[in-house]
């Protein structure tokens, strides 16, 4: 008798031959669109940062126009010399570097919180620097900004008015400024460093209260499988979590043959 292919080529078709209560393996899941790419392009992490650090440079300038409208100006006199105070202490400067420095911390915590909440992809390190960065400039350009509002007619009159004019100096900064770090690098210190405090402030508040340890927003799981009860299906019933379309294409096993009648003739046994 010849071999039967499976015998031939197994040996036994019993080995081979798969029940079907025999559960099928279940698939991969494949990965939820929704779901955070865990790798990002450098280049574009770097022209978003770049962008952050453009925008709230740019808001400075606003920031400073409110500073020189908030400041009071300094009352002098024209002297020999330049100018002097009108008064013996005069509270003008402080009350200019104490609106700067309140405006300017104020600014920092409000950026902190916008680029958390708008890039929250960006989150980490990348927002920490830019807004850093960013806070910076902003402390700059909105001190050069606000200190030359009324700085031109300021200086015209300086040069042309006789001695014994009484004047008005525009707002300007004794607690912060700009110096060269080697005779070549400007580093910003003083209250120029306030914008950036509070962005670094805010930030890293929030990174640390996050509940995701990416940092990044993650999908949320089904509260229905948490809880042991999985979501009906469409007739009512519990919905698999995995079909296994294997297993649903076995036939349907023979009907049992029925029992014959109670008067009927028992077959002949052999």
């Amino acid at each position: 008798m010849a071999p039967t292919p499976c015998t031939a080529r197994a040996g036994n078709c019993e080995d081979h031959r798969v029940s079907p209560d025999t559960p099928a393996a279940e698939p991969p899941v494949p990965a939820s669109p929704d779901e955070p790419q865990p790798q990002r392009r450098p280049a574009r992490v770097v022209a978003v940062g770049a962008v952050t650090v453009l925008v709230l440079a740019v808001l400075g300038a606003p920031l400073g126009l409110l500073w020189a409208a908030l400041a009071p100006a300094t009352p002098v006199i024209k002297s020999g010399d330049g100018a002097v105070y009108g008064q013996p202490q005069p509270e003008q400067p402080v009350a200019a570097d104490g609106w700067f420095s309140l405006l300017g911390l104020a600014f920092g915590v409000l950026a902190g919180l916008v680029v958390w909440f708008v890039l929250r992809r960006r989150r980490g390190p990348v927002g920490l620097f830019a807004v850093v960065v960013g806070g910076l400039a902003t402390g700059v350009v909105a001190w050069q900004v606000g200190r030359r509002i009324g700085l031109a007619g300021y200086q015209r009159l300086l040069e042309t008015a006789p001695d014994g004019t009484p004047l008005t100096k525009p707002a300007g900064l004794r607690a912060g400024g700009v110096e060269l770090f080697l005779g070549v690098l400007p580093v910003p210190y003083g209250n120029l460093l306030l914008p950036a405090f509070g962005a670094a402030a805010a930030y890293t508040l929030l990174a640390g209260w996050s509940r995701w340890p990416s940092l990044r927003p993650e999908p949320e799981p089904n509260p229905a499988w948490l809880t042991g009860h999985p979501p009906a299906g469409p007739a009512g019933e519990p919905a698999d979590e995995v079909s296994s379309p294997s297993a649903a294409s076995w036939p349907a096993p023979p009907a049992a043959p029925e029992p014959p009648a109670p008067g009927a003739a028992e077959p002949p046994r052999g």
